[in-house]
Formats: structure tokens, sequence, C-alpha cells
């Protein structure tokens, strides 16, 4: 199998430190496979962490909950086709802070304005803990009947665990994962510097071409956007 595993990884941590089981104990292990999956989570964005929840909005109720797990949200469509469709017709709302919403919604003696939903905001935030009752949306005017809606968002990945021995990271990112795993352990271990400075710059390599895959030639096409030109340095003559 292509990549690593949780076990394999742990294996590989403890031969490049030339440590043993006595000084990195699994727990200390998991601990560090887990900063390092986080640190490479926020230091670029992953393709396969982009994700879809259709739903529908009800009529006369201003909120509802984000998807779970996210950790943001990237964009929501209302179709203007109320029930199940999600072709034809449709608008995406206009990201707000909730005190814009409350401003826009602030009536006296009457009830809030009602109609198609055209900006939105977040309240108590999107989370990755899988509580769906944690984070809000809301819209604003409020749904004057059931609208469709699509949400984009990035969920937060499943990380390496005994019960997951592998992920998109592990296999598809290996040699990053394992530097900046490296990079974790020496700062545990305090030293040597040398090796914590080798791994740190091994691991910012690695991710920058992972990078280039991901936001780059991930999100492009030779037809819309031509080949790839890398500037060659000439030598001096």
């Amino acid at each position: 199998m292509a990549g690593l595993s949780a076990s394999g990884l742990k294996t590989q941590i403890k031969s490049y430190t030339e440590t043993d089981s006595n000084v990195l104990t699994d727990a200390v292990l998991e601990n560090i496979i887990l900063n390092a999956q986080y640190k490479i989570f926020r230091d670029l964005p992953i393709d396969a962490n982009r994700k879809q929840q259709l739903g529908n909005l009800v009529a006369g109720q201003e909120s509802i909950n984000c998807p779970a797990g996210a950790v943001f949200i990237r964009g929501i469509q209302v179709y203007d086709t109320a029930g199940s469709a999600t072709t034809g017709a449709n608008r995406w709302l206009e990201k707000k802070d909730y005190t814009y919403l409350q401003e826009y919604q602030d009536v006296t003696g009457t009830s809030a304005a009602q109609g198609k939903p055209k900006y939105y905001a977040m309240y108590g935030g999107a989370t990755g803990d899988g509580d769906t009752n944690s984070g809000r949306i809301i819209v604003a005017p409020v749904p004057n009947t059931t609208y469709r809606f699509r949400i984009h968002y990035n969920k937060m990945p499943d990380t390496l665990a005994s019960d997951n021995t592998t992920n998109y990271i592990s296999l598809n990112f290996p040699n990053g994962l394992l530097y900046c795993c490296l990079s974790e352990t020496y700062g545990f271990l305090k030293g040597p510097i040398d090796m914590l400075t080798l791994y740190e710059n091994k691991y910012k390599e690695e991710v920058q071409k992972f990078a280039n895959e991901q936001v780059g030639r991930r999100r492009r096409d030779d037809y819309t956007d031509g080949t790839v030109r890398i500037p060659v340095t000439s030598a001096n003559p």
C-alpha cells in the first residue's frame, strides 16, 4: 500500500531519531502525529477537505446549523426553486458580520422582513468537533418559503488513530507528514538543534511542492490557463 500507516509512521519516527518506546511512548507519538496533522491542515488548503451539504431553509426561521465538522464556510447557494431542486437559477449569498444582519432586520412593531435570503453571517462559529449545535448560520431576509440551499465548506479531516490507520495526508503526502513529525519530535526531545532545523526545512520544501499541486495544478487546466512556464535562470556569460 502506498503512503504511510499510523503504525509505520511511528516506526519511522523512532528509527530516524534512534529512540525506542521507553522515550517515545505511544501516547507521546500520537500527540506528535496529531500536532503535525493540524499543522499541515492549517499550512495549506487541501482539496480533499472540501465538502458540500444540501438542505432546505425553513420559512420564518432565520438560522440553520453549520455542517458537522465544518472548520470554515466557503460559500452558500440558495436556489430559486423550493424543495429538492438543485438546478436552475440560484443566488450566492453575501457574507456579512452578524451585526450587519441585525441592523438589516431591525424593525419596530412589525415582524422581520421575509423573502429570498441575500446575506449570511456566522453565529457561534463553525466547528471541527462534530457538534452540529455549536455553530449557526444566520440568513437575511428571513426565508419566506423552503428554499433549497447548498453549503460549500472545509471539513476537519479524519486524523490518524488506532481505528483509522490511514488518511489523505498519510497516503498522498507521506514525506511531508514524516518531516513535520520529525521536527515536532526533535522539539519534544529538545535537540539537537541542527536536526530540528534540518527537518523543519525539509518540511517547508515538501509543503511548498504539495501546495503547488493543491492550489496550483489541481485548480487550473492547460486549455483555459495555458501550460505552466517555469523560468530558468541562465548562466552568466
